[in-house]
């Protein structure tokens, strides 16, 4: 028997039906169902049918090396070639392809590049921010007759009882008064330098000569008679100009910047930071400041660190003790001010900002980062890396607090060289 298609002898494959064949008649599955794919055509005479029918385009090799061995059967199995899908249960028609891996390096460039341009943007926001909120009410230049300026930055600090915008109730619950106008409670001279920060009190009951000045608001010369009086009665007198005027005149020291904030302002501050962790050394009941504490650790909040810093009639050194806590509260709150808990929580350092800011009034030539120098040095003499002191004192005169001449141009000289300061005060 022929195991070849009917009509396809080795006489006559060239007209037969079957592979290459232009006929219409199909090919019998009966004898096909054994046809090897790499059988060749049984010899004989006649010409070699021609490989491929009209029209019919050159179909791939079977043993191409591409899964069909050139002894294998045809089963019939698709293996999913034809439709240009892989095997292996993916579905005709779906390719599977190898994800490419990740460019860890680009990613983290792009990544590195979004956080510095957010840090960027908010610190230079943050900045002009704070720069606006900034009083620059005071003009040093009106200050006449200065001292030269010597090493370092000399900055006066000033606590007012101003009640400026405070209500009725605020006034009565932080104990103020409702005194017009503003007066000192308290004056310092901080001085930052190669050799550390030195924190100088000024009691404000210091005899002082009130020398010849410009007014502030007038413009018109008043000439020194050698009038003494305290020294907060300068502040009150004709505001911080010719408070700068006569510490200047009295001490020989220049003064750079200058730096007030009033009794409100100084509630808000410590209230914005969460209140400050103070350990008061004695018992302190007063009725005209509001104090009320026990010896101990404590934190105070803005009401109670108020009344904390104005207290004097419950010391035994009145002013002089005064001064001291003021010194102590002050760089403590620089100190709560600075920590991490703070500086890294945008929800207690804007407060804080806000809060400082807009209750402090400062020289024409302030900046911000005047502003942030002054108040990491504060923070230095609380942690043991500076000197506070308050201005030698000698005796008294007429009431008033007379300093030691001696010891003043002793430390004046100290500072203005920029040298560790050896002086004491009391």
């Amino acid at each position: 028997m022929n195991d070849w298609p009917e009509g396809w002898s080795g006489d006559n494959r060239g007209s037969g039906y079957g592979r290459g064949s232009a006929s219409a008649r199909p090919e019998s599955a009966r004898v096909m169902r054994q046809v090897r794919r790499d059988a060749t055509p049984p010899p004989g005479p006649g010409p070699s049918a021609p490989p491929y029918g009209a029209g019919v385009p050159q179909q791939p090799s079977y043993s191409d090396g591409q899964g069909h061995g050139g002894d294998g059967y045809d089963s019939g199995y698709n293996t999913g070639q034809v439709y240009g899908g892989g095997g292996g249960g993916q579905g005709p028609g779906r390719q599977v392809r190898d994800r490419p891996a990740p460019n860890w390096r680009r990613r983290i460039k792009w990544t590195a590049i979004t956080v510095v341009t957010v840090l960027v943007v908010t610190t230079v926001g943050t900045y002009f921010w704070a720069d606006s909120k900034l009083h620059r009410d005071v003009d040093l230049s009106k200050v006449i007759e200065r001292p030269e300026a010597g090493e370092g930055t000399n900055y006066l600090i000033v606590g007012s009882d101003s009640r400026e915008g405070m209500t009725d109730e605020q006034k009565k619950d932080l104990h103020t008064g409702s005194a017009e106008g503003k007066r000192t409670d308290s004056m310092m001279i901080l001085h930052t330098g190669d050799n550390g920060s030195t924190l100088i009190s000024l009691p404000r009951d210091s005899d002082v000569e009130i020398p010849s000045f410009v007014g502030s608001e007038s413009g018109k010369k008043y000439p020194g008679t050698g009038r003494h009086t305290k020294l907060n009665a300068a502040y009150a007198e004709d505001g911080p100009e010719l408070l700068v005027r006569t510490i200047e005149h009295n001490t020989g020291l220049r003064l750079d910047h200058y730096v007030e904030i009033g009794f409100a302002g100084f509630a808000n501050i410590v209230d914005a930071v969460g209140g400050v962790e103070m350990d008061i050394p004695q018992d302190i009941k007063d009725k005209k400041s509001g104090a009320d504490f026990q010896k101990g650790k404590q934190t105070l909040n803005g009401e109670e660190a108020l009344a904390f810093v104005r207290t004097r009639y419950a010391l035994a050194g009145s002013d002089l003790d005064r001064t001291k806590n003021q010194q102590k509260f002050l760089s403590a709150l620089a100190s709560q001010v600075a920590t991490p808990s703070t500086v890294l929580n945008p929800f207690k350092l804007y407060p804080t900002m806000g809060a400082g800011l807009d209750s402090l009034i400062v020289d024409k030539d302030m900046g911000l980062f005047d502003l942030a120098s002054m108040f990491w040095a504060m923070k230095s003499v609380s942690g043991g890396e500076g000197t506070s002191m308050n201005m030698p004192i000698s005796g008294s005169v007429g009431g008033n607090l007379k300093w030691d001449d001696a010891k003043v141009k002793k430390l004046v000289e100290e500072l203005k060289n920029d040298e560790k300061v050896t002086v004491s005060g009391n």
